[in-house]
């Protein structure tokens, strides 16, 4: 697997973001997109897809804990419809399971420092990088 993957946390108030190196060997976090509107968080990603010129978008979905799919997963489809129709044909979009990915990336930003209001902007972002970690994890080819 070679190329950009973009994580996405999605959020009604915000989505966190995360992209890997083009060899799927690093993830890092990126500024959260803080937005109530559909469309505009949908557009900044496509430009972010654009300008870091990424392959393949994996977005978080939340399962409840024993594996359904409850209230927040119809919002995250609905994510997923708008994105596929703006995203370039070439780039990949898919979603992964996040079911524990925010309790992680509490535990990751506990040792950081932040706290407050910083430390509720940079979750949303870790959580992002859960995600990638996870898929680059179980999507790594020898």
């Amino acid at each position: 697997m070679i190329g950009r993957t973009l994580a996405v946390d999605y959020g009604l108030k915000r989505t966190g973001l995360a992209v890997c190196d083009a060899l799927g060997i690093a993830a890092h976090p990126l500024e959260a997109v803080a937005s109530y509107s559909l469309n505009e968080t949908v557009q900044a990603i496509v430009d972010l897809v654009v300008k870091r010129e990424v392959q393949r978008v994996i977005v978080g979905m939340p399962y409840m804990p024993d594996g359904r799919e409850g209230e927040q997963a119809k919002s995250v489809y609905v994510f997923l419809d708008a994105l596929r129709l703006k995203l370039p044909e070439r780039v990949e979009l898919g979603h992964q399971d996040e079911r524990h990915t925010t309790k992680e990336a509490k535990q990751l930003l506990k040792g950081s420092g932040l706290r407050g209001k910083k430390h509720k902007e940079k979750l949303d972002s870790v959580a992002a990088v859960v995600i990638l970690r996870e898929f680059l994890e179980n999507n790594a080819t020898l």
